[in-house]
């Protein structure tokens, strides 16, 4: 059913990576585990020393260049002075299309081959490292959908060399073990989504067949699992401004822990771009992009 899914339902998001400019100037590949895994990176051109490093995971279906095109993470990059990598997923072999993430109870072809996905990531970042294009200690991970399930899976398996997750319309399942080290967390989800719901549940909107069927915790239990990872105070100050709520936990910092529902955003990218033509119409309200490296900036892994 899964595989019915990805050949189904994502069938626009590849139309619209079709539709996406060429990232052949910024794309490698590095081999793990036997597989030829492909990712593209943006630098700014002038940088002279180790840049902070921000990992954009596409969602399923996706690839390098609908994430990029959504975020505008490339933008922001050249803009702020730090290396954004837009890694890929894998798909059926010698498909490049429809690719996903094994992020444990989601998605499609990746979860059900078990993909070592945290392999090659902790493999991307150490080549990253050794190239001294980026610096060790700032090290993020943010994604869409199942790229977020992926980020939380990162930030769980690799708390040694991530700094801070930003999962954007992800969810956890309550069977995550808790992490070795802190990790700081960013979590923004929609009030409207129907896709992975914010009260939790089963998954719904055009994707029921994306997970392997165990339910998905409330959004706000995001929160309360990276706040207990982290030591922070178990209640958040919840704030509301106009569509956006915010619960924020006291942490030392470097483990900050936030979590916000966007009132006019389903599931999409708030302040990007539709990842196809068939998706969610993203809130104006908030831009996900900016929120993301704000905190970013603020988090440094511990040594």
């Amino acid at each position: 059913m899964a595989m019915a899914w990805i050949g189904w339902v994502l069938a626009t998001a590849a139309a619209n990576a079709a539709a996406a400019p060429p990232a052949a100037e910024g794309a490698r590949t590095l081999v793990h585990q036997g597989l030829e895994r492909h990712y593209v990176v943006r630098a700014p051109a002038s940088a002279s020393a180790a840049l902070p490093l921000v990992l954009v995971l596409h969602g399923g279906g996706g690839n390098a260049a609908i994430s990029e095109q959504m975020t505008g993470f490339t933008d922001k990059a050249m803009r702020e002075g730090f290396v954004v990598v837009y890694p890929e997923g894998t798909a059926r072999r010698g498909s490049g299309r429809l690719l996903t993430w094994n992020a444990g109870h989601c998605c499609g072809h990746a979860m059900e081959r078990r993909v070592d996905d945290v392999g090659f990531i902790r493999a991307l970042v150490d080549r990253l490292v050794a190239e001294r294009l980026v610096d060790p200690r700032r090290v993020y991970v943010t994604g869409m959908s199942n790229g977020a399930m992926m980020a939380h899976r990162l930030g769980i398996e690799l708390p040694d060399r991530i700094a801070a997750i930003a999962p954007v319309v992800g969810a956890l399942f309550g069977d995550e073990p808790k992490p070795a080290k802190p990790v700081a967390a960013l979590m923004i989800n929609g009030r409207l989504d129907a896709s992975v719901p914010p009260a939790g549940g089963a998954p719904g909107g055009r994707f029921p067949w994306a997970w392997d069927g165990k339910p998905a915790l409330p959004a706000l239990a995001q929160g309360s699992f990276w706040a207990a990872a982290n030591g922070c105070g178990d209640t958040p100050e919840a704030t509301e401004r106009g569509p956006l709520a915010q619960w924020r936990y006291r942490c030392t910092p470097g483990r900050e822990v936030e979590l916000l529902i966007v009132a006019d955003n389903g599931h999409a990218w708030p302040g990007g771009r539709a990842g196809s033509r068939r998706g969610d119409t993203p809130s104006t309200a908030v831009d996900a992009t900016d929120l993301i490296w704000r905190f970013f900036q603020r988090q440094v892994k511990q040594r």
